[in-house]
């Protein structure tokens, strides 16, 4: 590219550095800069569980077999060093870019596929028996009348049946997975979790500025769970599976046996 044309040439030529700034300029390339990207191999196990996703999605809401997604996302506690100042009518909120660091926190995030319903549990960590008891709220407290709840959820260590079985007795982990039924996303695919749309909007309208207690943190993000459910907010998925087979029939995996065959 330009970028190393202009390196071999000030090797061997009386070419100024701010020459080469200007040629960068001129044609906006920033070659010190790096982007890091989740890249994702599509292969027919990216298509299975994608395509898993899009029927679950695509089902009309059975409250007995509730979807709920699932999600984690960690969070800094930030406290204040000077006392910011007072916000007034058509100023933006300012504070000092001095702050104090007060620890992390957790976030799991619940949300249903089909409904205004959400909940934000607040932990220290996200271990086994962290995931392994919100588990458990879940089916008991949240959804005590289905029969079975389907969770989509990512491809963390933790997000297993026996996490369950390492936090509970195995008569009571084999009860609490009887009542949960487990779908996971491509690897390097959160995207088909709507769990993390749902972080996306609470990060806008409840995590914007600097929370730094624990307390404090439970307090803002049950009240935006009350107030967001109440509003009777909901993620309505476009993305079906027949938008999936057309957008990206060249990363489908070429069958090995012809449709006709198999009968």
């Amino acid at each position: 590219g330009l970028a190393n044309a202009l390196l071999e040439v000030v090797e061997h030529q009386s070419v100024s550095r701010e020459t080469i700034r200007r040629r960068l300029d001129d044609n906006d390339l920033k070659p010190w800069q790096r982007k890091m990207w989740c890249i994702a191999k599509i292969d027919s196990e990216y298509i299975a569980r994608m395509e898993d996703l899009l029927d679950l999605y695509a089902e009309p809401h059975d409250p007995k077999r509730p979807v709920v997604c699932v999600d984690e996302s960690p969070i800094q506690l930030i406290g204040e060093v000077r006392v910011p100042i007072v916000q007034k009518p058509g100023k933006r909120y300012r504070y000092d870019s001095e702050y104090k660091r007060n620890g992390t926190a957790n976030l799991f995030v619940m949300v249903d596929a089909n409904r205004s319903w959400r909940k934000v549990k607040v932990t220290d960590r996200r271990a086994n028996e962290d995931f392994a008891v919100c588990m458990r709220d879940l089916v008991d407290g949240d959804y005590p009348d289905a029969d079975c709840v389907r969770v989509v959820m990512d491809n963390l260590s933790t997000h297993t049946a026996s996490a369950i079985y390492q936090t509970f007795p195995a008569a009571e982990a084999r009860r609490i997975l009887r009542r949960l039924e487990f779908h996971y996303t491509p690897r390097h695919a959160s995207w088909l979790n709507m769990a993390e749309i749902e972080i996306g909007v609470m990060r806008r309208q409840c995590l914007d500025r600097r929370i730094d207690n624990r307390n404090l943190l439970e307090s803002e993000v049950q009240a935006w769970e009350r107030r967001r459910t109440d509003s009777g907010a909901q993620i309505r998925w476009m993305f079906s599976i027949e938008q999936a087979r057309e957008k990206m029939a060249k990363s489908y995996p070429t069958p090995q046996v012809n449709e006709s065959e198999s009968r």
